[in-house]
């Protein structure tokens, strides 16, 4: 893999936490994309991580003359501020794969917290390239020089359903979880839903600051509404309500016959959160048969476990096929887990799911 960053603390940083790694191996390193370009002519990575703010030219400009001439998968490394959540959308819409997020100060000492995560993030793209599947990182034997955290279920944050839960409500609700590559097969998918669609609640995996962006530029290309969900927030018919990234999980809740959104804080569940198995369990306990759930492109296994207890409490699931797919692990998970009625390419989901509320009505 490849390298780009102006600092030479992160491109030093980035090339030792990446290396612990055996699956990775960097290649070179680049200070601007006219030296990233220069080792291009001589070697082709499996995997780009590119800075997006340099001197001489930026990332989004590199991106974009990179997707046009020689595709490769590109992880984008982006500041959390509100114009550096702006410009990883935009490069998430020029192709990116994914967007690994630092913060403008301590970010050697971030960077190494998170090695976790960005070795995935960087296996999942190459993943995107070899067509192969990355498995999960609880799956993988420790690896001398990262300290593997505990991957903790959806039990650390709300209690599994009980079998004998009633739902008396008939209202119907859907639910959405997604990863690596959902930011555009979202955008397919909410584009597709009609204004007389039930309530809509996604959880994408994405930084703190860049779900509010994202939500924004849905609402503006969608017939349905979408925002960013708050705390409390009603699910309403037309409505399609993003998870904010960062420090809290989102939730289903009901009060009578309305379903509203809960924030809770908590710990990484399947190493995210928000995490959608939180949000599908919360589906399952509080909506039951009255849900669909859909899983999406992604990477690990975030999600199955909680599509699963969604079906035993009633609910109807759809996966996204591997053909559409960016990454097919969090669906393909599901289906192993036996969580899913259905398996539909990205452009059916939306049609078919309209369908069957439809029968049902």
């Amino acid at each position: 893999m490849l390298i780009i960053d102006d600092s030479a603390v992160v491109r030093q940083t980035m090339k030792h936490i990446l290396e612990q790694d055996p699956q990775i191996k960097v290649m070179a390193t680049a200070s601007d994309p006219y030296i990233a370009a220069e080792k291009l002519r001589h070697d082709i990575p499996d995997v780009i991580t590119l800075d997006i703010e340099m001197p001489r030219m930026d990332g989004l400009t590199f991106l974009q003359k990179l997707m046009h001439q020689h595709p490769i998968p590109v992880v984008m490394c982006s500041s959390l501020t509100e114009r550096g959540a702006e410009a990883g959308i935009r490069a998430l819409e020029l192709g990116a794969v994914e967007i690994i997020t630092k913060p403008k100060i301590g970010v050697q000492k971030f960077l190494e917290e998170a090695q976790i995560t960005i070795c995935d993030v960087v296996k999942a793209a190459a993943g995107v390239t070899t067509t192969k599947l990355i498995p999960p990182s609880s799956s993988r034997p420790p690896v001398s020089g990262i300290t593997v955290t505990p991957k903790l279920t959806a039990d650390a944050i709300l209690s599994a359903p009980s079998p004998a839960t009633s739902i008396q409500t008939t209202e119907k609700i859907v639910v959405v979880g997604a990863s690596t590559g959902g930011t555009e097969a979202l955008r397919a998918f909410i584009e597709a839903l009609p204004r007389q669609c039930p309530g809509v609640v996604v959880v994408q995996h994405m930084p703190e600051k860049f779900t509010a962006s994202f939500a924004q530029r849905l609402n503006s290309q969608a017939d349905v509404s979408v925002s960013e969900a708050r705390d409390n927030d009603p699910v309403l018919a037309g409505h399609v309500l993003i998870a904010p990234g960062g420090a809290r999980h989102t939730m289903l809740k009901r009060n009578g016959d309305s379903y509203f959104i809960s924030l809770k804080e908590g710990p990484l569940v399947t190493r995210h959160r928000p995490s959608v198995d939180v949000l599908f369990r919360s589906a399952a306990r509080y909506a039951g048969k009255n849900a669909i759930g859909v899983i999406m492109t992604g990477m690990g296994d975030d999600g199955a476990r909680g599509m699963k207890e969604m079906k035993d409490a009633g609910a109807y699931n759809i996966a996204q096929d591997e053909q559409s797919c960016v990454v097919f692990g969090m669906p393909k998970e599901a289906i192993r887990h036996g969580g899913v009625d259905r398996v539909l390419s990205l452009n059916q989901i939306a049609p078919h799911l309209m369908n069957k509320i439809e029968a049902a009505r």
